[in-house]
């Protein structure tokens, strides 16, 4: 198996970490976003390692024979003829239980909608989270998460599901769970503010306004905002349970 990894954040740096350790040999090329954690450790060992410039210069550096990519909490969304440079394409690193919650803040999107959790390795094609599905595990959440938590939930059963999944993986041979779409949803970014917006006149069932405010909270971020007499206001909230 020759394997490009595309990795960025924490998952990123922990799946980088995993396969330089237990599988050096898959490695042609690991592609950063900037000299960050991981681009010193793959350089540090001697791994041949790129910070991404463009596309074409990632094809040039993968050259032939690569068979498989991964996309390890990439931002960026990959085009043809780079998508499908690897001979089995590239697998994403997804954190909902697709076709739940494709696109992003899959973890504010959760606990509004109250749908099901989890995480999901996926096979990449032209739409957006769409591809036919190789992995998941599911993520449970009650009334004391919020969504804070659940990306914190997410991060971990992430790297614990590649872990499980990459020897079958390298193999090349996958059962496919093809995506029923219609079945999930799909958020842009620009969503979140407008969603985190609480009409002090509005009419809300109390079940719904726990779970808008419970989901919008995470902290070092904005919560849930209402306005007053021209001021913005902006609330958090946290459930504790008591036995």
């Amino acid at each position: 198996m020759k394997l490009v990894l595309l990795a960025d954040g924490v998952v990123g740096a922990k799946i980088a970490g995993f396969l330089m350790e237990k599988y050096p040999s898959d490695l042609a090329l690991i592609v950063t976003t900037q000299v960050n954690e991981i681009y010193c450790e793959a350089n540090t060992k001697g791994f041949p390692v790129h910070v991404f410039d463009s596309e074409k210069n990632i094809l040039n550096r993968l050259g032939e024979g690569v068979d498989l990519g991964i996309l390890a909490w990439w931002p960026k969304i990959l085009k043809i003829p780079l998508l499908d440079a690897p001979k089995l394409g590239f697998l994403n690193t997804h954190p909902s239980l697709l076709p739940h919650n494709r696109g992003k803040h899959y973890n504010f999107w959760a606990l509004v909608e109250q749908v099901p959790f989890g995480v999901t390795i996926h096979r990449v094609d032209s739409g957006v989270d769409t591809g036919d599905i190789v992995s998941q595990a599911t993520i449970g959440y009650d009334w004391c998460d919020t969504g804070g938590t659940l990306y914190n939930k997410a991060q971990s059963a992430m790297f614990d599901l590649f872990c499980k999944s990459y020897p079958v993986l390298r193999k090349g041979k996958w059962d496919l769970k093809p995506q029923n779409v219609s079945l999930g949803s799909f958020h842009r970014a620009a969503e979140l503010e407008d969603a985190s917006k609480i009409d002090l006149d509005g009419m809300y069932r109390a079940r719904d306004l726990l779970n808008l405010l419970r989901a919008r909270t995470f902290e070092g971020y904005p919560g849930c905002w209402f306005e007053e007499s021209g001021e913005r206001y902006e609330i958090s909230l946290k459930i504790r349970k008591v036995n």
